[in-house]
């Protein structure tokens, strides 16, 4: 049991689903043993025991390690059940189905000049991948209602929004919520230009103050501000003088060459609604219509992002298992370097080990933004404390932002129905309002013949209903 004292928690359990993951899981544990005012043990379930294992030896070997703060025992759990039972806290990061299906989701809507620059969210490939999501999600919720009802849940798995709803609809007690770094990355895109234009020097990126409002990956500032200074006028400016060439990333910490944008798509969406998109512009692209960021190849390198190939993401995965092949063996160590997560500070927070203001992902039950609807789950900023998370009003969206907000929040409904159902109608209703197909102007017929190609070719991880 969970013990605070002493501006300590100790005994901390923490159920880790998807813990045999090559990337994510050594993040978490890096944070983890950096941390020195708690302990505890992280339960490690995956369906792959033997990468959960993997991790478990790596954990232990880096907690044991004089320069590790924060003391944590790594174990593998065979079940739910026995990685649930008596948890404190759950964090999911599971990846559902393997790379070849994501191959189907990102690129056979290609054969429309449908073109997707991550394909976990938005768009074909981000419904297509919620439909085998929500399935394993409502699996997790009932574990959850089952072996650990009072348990904080910390979702890191996309299609957040999705995955999020299912959670609270499974179990509407549920106490979920999703975590995501891409506010910070605009944070930090916003303390780069204000050093540059202002000639500040070593600004902390959650010095600049945000409010954050809208859909996840899909983002919004309506405010900005560091120490008294309004940073909409200095954005403005730095539009300006620098749309061309966009700006260049500093801190790369979590990056990597495949991810990196020059954000000018940011910059355009500043221009034409004047707020300060806050996702990666990679992101960002595939919320709007199909005809404008990501209509081909040569638009996407015209705006300076990347068409990320799931061929990449193989090649890297192949990468990051032999990196956890040399961590198992003992020929490398973890960097034990801060990683510009916020996970481990809300969980301190949530054990009253202070207070933390940060973005997160939940219903709009509070109506956190009045116009969009009460069971829409939006991206805001929450007050994080001894076991409450408080949503910041954060206010109402300026209509034209709205109106492009609104057909992805209709199509997070009709997605979590046809998950729960097997109702391909709803499927091609949901891909007919998406603007990514809108954009195109696709046939119906072309697009139903897409939607039976893109279930037949990711049907290995649907329900029985689906074939």
């Amino acid at each position: 049991m969970m013990k605070c004292l002493n501006n300590r928690a100790d005994h901390v359990t923490i159920a880790y689903i998807g813990g045999g993951s090559r990337g994510w899981a050594w993040t978490f544990m890096t944070d983890l043993a950096l941390e020195p005012a708690m302990s505890g043990v992280i339960r490690l379930y995956d369906i792959d025991r033997e990468a959960a294992k993997a991790n478990e030896v790596i954990g232990n070997r880096l907690s044991e390690r004089p320069e590790a703060a924060g003391k944590w025992k790594y174990e593998t759990a065979d079940s739910l059940k026995e990685a649930l039972s008596g948890a404190d806290f759950v964090v999911i990061s599971i990846l559902p189905g393997t790379f070849d299906e994501m191959a189907v989701d990102v690129h056979m809507p290609e054969r429309l000049g449908i073109y997707q620059s991550v394909g976990d969210t938005a768009g074909p490939g981000g419904m297509i991948r919620a439909l085998r999501t929500i399935p394993m999600f409502v699996e997790i919720a009932e574990a959850v209602k089952e072996y650990a009802p009072k348990a904080w849940v910390i979702n890191y798995t996309n299609p957040m929004s999705l995955c999020v709803k299912t959670l609270y609809h499974v179990f509407p007690k549920i106490r979920a919520f999703g975590c995501c770094h891409e506010v910070f990355g605009t944070q930090k895109v916003l303390k780069g230009i204000l050093e540059d234009t202002a000639g500040i020097s070593g600004i902390d990126r959650k010095d600049i103050h945000v409010n954050v409002l809208g859909i996840n990956h899909f983002t919004w500032f309506d405010y900005a501000s560091y120490q008294g200074m309004d940073l909409f006028p200095v954005y403005r400016d730095y539009i300006q003088n620098h749309f061309e060439e966009g700006y260049e990333e500093r801190d790369t910490n979590w990056a990597n060459a495949s991810f990196a944008c020059a954000h000018r798509v940011k910059f355009d969406l500043f221009n034409r609604y004047g707020l300060i998109a806050a996702a990666g512009d990679r992101h960002l692209a595939e919320f709007m219509p199909g005809n404008e960021y990501l209509n081909d190849p040569e638009t996407v390198a015209s705006w300076k992002f990347g068409l990320t190939t799931v061929d990449w993401r193989k090649a890297d995965l192949q990468n990051r298992l032999a990196k956890s092949h040399r961590l198992l063996a003992g020929e490398e160590e973890v960097e034990l370097k801060p990683t510009g997560e916020e996970g481990i500070l809300l969980i301190k927070a949530l054990c009253g080990l202070g207070r933390v203001v940060s973005n997160v992902n939940v219903p709009n039950t509070a109506l956190q933004i009045p116009n969009l609807p009460a069971e829409a789950v939006v991206e805001t900023n929450a007050l994080f404390e001894r076991d409450a998370i408080r949503p910041v009003m954060a206010g109402s969206l300026p209509e034209e932002v709205r109106q492009l907000i609104l057909p992805h929040v209709r199509n997070h409904e009709r997605i979590l129905k046809a998950a729960l159902t097997c109702d391909r109608e709803l499927v091609v209703q949901a891909f007919l309002d998406d603007p990514l197909v809108k954009g195109k102007g696709c046939s119906e017929r072309d697009v139903r013949l897409l939607i039976d190609d893109m279930i037949e070719g990711t049907k290995r991880y649907l329900p029985e209903g689906w074939k």
